[in-house]
C-alpha cells in the first residue's frame, strides 16, 4: 500500500511471521495469538497512517519499542502491530542537554554511547539491548534508581499519536494526561510515542565498583546485615545483591554489589565504604573493593547474564518487612537455582524518594526479581512451576509488582497506587473510549490487587 514508507504485511503474506516474532527478544515465544497485521514503520508518518489504517480496519493497535517485554506483550491476536524498530533517530540539544529519541532506540547500545561524545549520560536500563519505548512507559527501573530516581522522571515531553489518529506534543502543561499517563502506564498507554525528550545528566567522571562473592550457606547472615544497612550507603552508589552462577563455575553463589557513579576516586572509596564493613568479608570467596570500572564493562556484564536467544521466564516483587520476615521469603529464589543461566536480584531502593505525580506510583524499599534462562522448550511447564513457587514464598512480604519483569498471564498483582489507577482508567475512557490500543496483555480483566488478597 502506497501509504507508507515502511512495510506492511498482512497476515498470511510472505514474511509475516518474521515481522510478528523476529524481534522479541524472549526465545519462548507467545503461541495462539497472531495480530492481523504487522507495519514495520520507518517514519513518523508512517505510525499517523497506521493508527488511522486500524480505525478504518477495525483493528485494536499493539506497539512494539524493542521487542524485551517477557510476556511479548506487543503480539495481541487481531491487532496491528506497529513495530518501530526500523524507525530510529537521536538528536541532542547541547544548549538545554535535552536528547531526543525515538522509542527503539537502545539505551545502552545506542543512547548512552551517543550522549557520551558529549559528556552526558541517560539512566536507561541495564541490558543494553533494551530499547527506551518501553521501559520508559513503565517507569524505567535504571541506573542508580535509587540514588538518581526512575528513568521516566526525567521526561519532559513527548510526541504521540493518539486514538484519533493525530499527532500532538505532551508535556507538563500541553496534553497533560497524556504526560502523566505515558509515565508508568506502560502496555496499559493508550498512544503511539514517537518521540521522547529526555533531560540527561553529566556522565560522572569515575565508576568504582565493590563486588563480595559469598557461599550461599552464609545467605540469610548476609542478607539480613544487607536488609539492615542498605538505607545508609549514599545513594552515588547503586546497590545489588544476586545470586548467580559466575563463568565457568558449577554452583551458584551469592554476590553483594556496589557501583558508585562519582567523579574522583576519593569520593567513590567514601561512597563505597560501608560495603566493605561487611561483617562476614573475610568469609568471602573473593573481594573487589572500590576498583575503577567504566560503564562498557558494566553493561558486558549485563549482557553476558541476559543472553540473546534463550528461553526466559520472569517474575518479580517489591518486597517490605522486617530482615526477620524477608530473608526467608526469598531464601528459595536465591539458592535453589534450576538452571546454570538463571539468576535472582535483590535491588535496593532505599531511602525511598518521594514521586512526582505520574502513573508509576507503587514502589518499596527493594525489588526482587528472578530470571529463569534455558533453552529446553520441554522444561517450560517445569520450570514455571519452580518460579511460581518461588513467588508464593514471598506473598508475605510482597506489596506489589514492577511491569518491567511482569507477566499478567501468569499472575497479576498491585502495579500502581490506588488512585493513580483509578485515574489512569478515567483518563483512557476519555482518550481511548472505543479501546483502539491493546492495552494490558492478561489472562482475565485486568485489576491492580495481588490475587491472594482479593
Amino acid at each position: 500500500m502506497g501509504r507508507f514508507e515502511g512495510v506492511l504485511r498482512l497476515r498470511g503474506e510472505e514474511g509475516f511471521t518474521e515481522a510478528c516474532l523476529g524481534r522479541v527478544f524472549n526465545a519462548r515465544r507467545p503461541s495462539g495469538r497472531l495480530p492481523a497485521a504487522v507495519l514495520e514503520a520507518s517514519c513518523e508518518r508512517d505510525v499517523v497512517e497506521g493508527v488511522r489504517l486500524a480505525l478504518e480496519r477495525g483493528w485494536q493497535v499493539a506497539v512494539r519499542s524493542g521487542g524485551h517485554s517477557w510476556a511479548a506483550w506487543s503480539v495481541r491476536a487481531d491487532a496491528l502491530l506497529i513495530d518501530l524498530g526500523g524507525f530510529r533517530e537521536l538528536a541532542y540539544d547541547e544548549t538545554t542537554g535535552i536528547v531526543t529519541a525515538t522509542p527503539s532506540v537502545k539505551g545502552g547500545d545506542e543512547l548512552n554511547p551517543y550522549l557520551g561524545e558529549f559528556g552526558r549520560f541517560f539512566n536507561g536500563g541495564h541490558c543494553p539491548s533494551v530499547g527506551i519505548g518501553g521501559f520508559l512507559l513503565q517507569g524505567g527501573q535504571g541506573w542508580n534508581a535509587r540514588g538518581w530516581g526512575w528513568a521516566a522522571e526525567n521526561l519532559v515531553a513527548i510526541d504521540v499519536v493518539t486514538a484519533e489518529g493525530e499527532l500532538v506534543r505532551a508535556d507538563a502543561t500541553h496534553h497533560s494526561d497524556l504526560f502523566w499517563a505515558a509515565r508508568g502506564a506502560g502496555p496499559g498507554f493508550f498512544g503511539v510515542v514517537t518521540r521522547f525528550h529526555l533531560r540527561t545528566r553529566p556522565l560522572p567522571r569515575h565508576l568504582a565498583h565493590t563486588v563480595h562473592a559469598y557461599p550461599l550457606g552464609l545467605f540469610d547472615e548476609v542478607m539480613t546485615w544487607l536488609h539492615g544497612m542498605h538505607h545508609t550507603v549514599s545513594e552515588l552508589v547503586e546497590i545489588v545483591a544476586l545470586t548467580q552462577t559466575p563463568p565457568g563455575a558449577t554452583e551458584a553463589v551469592l554476590l553483594v554489589t556496589g557501583v558508585s557513579m562519582t567523579d574522583t576516586p576519593a569520593e567513590a572509596a567514601e561512597a563505597l565504604a560501608p560495603l566493605h564493613a561487611n561483617p562476614y568479608a573475610e568469609h568471602a570467596l573473593f573481594r573487589i573493593e572500590a576498583e575503577p570500572t567504566t560503564l562498557a564493562e558494566q553493561l558486558q556484564g549485563q549482557r553476558r547474564a541476559n543472553p540473546e536467544g534463550h528461553r526466559y521466564l520472569v517474575d518479580n516483587a517489591w518486597l517490605t518487612g522486617s530482615a526477620e520476615d524477608v530473608v526467608p521469603a526469598i531464601r528459595t529464589a536465591f539458592t535453589e537455582q534450576p538452571t546454570p543461566g538463571t539468576f535472582t536480584i535483590w535491588f535496593s531502593m532505599a531511602p525511598l524518594r518521594q514521586l512526582p505525580d505520574m502513573a508509576f506510583s507503587l514502589q518499596s524499599e527493594i525489588y526482587c526479581a528472578t530470571y529463569v534462562i534455558h533453552e529446553t522448550p520441554e522444561r517450560d511447564a517445569e520450570l514455571r512451576d519452580w518460579l511460581d513457587g518461588a513467588m508464593a514464598a514471598m506473598r508475605p512480604v510482597t506489596a506489589g509488582q514492577y511491569l518491567g519483569d511482569s507477566d499478567f498471564t501468569v499472575r497479576q498483582l498491585r502495579f500502581m497506587g490506588d488512585a493513580q489507577w483509578r485515574r489512569l482508567q478515567e483518563i483512557r475512557a476519555a482518550r481511548d473510549p472505543k479501546g483502539l490500543f491493546a492495552g494490558h496483555l492478561s489472562a482475565g480483566p485486568v485489576t491492580n490487587t495481588n490475587h491472594w488478597e482479593s
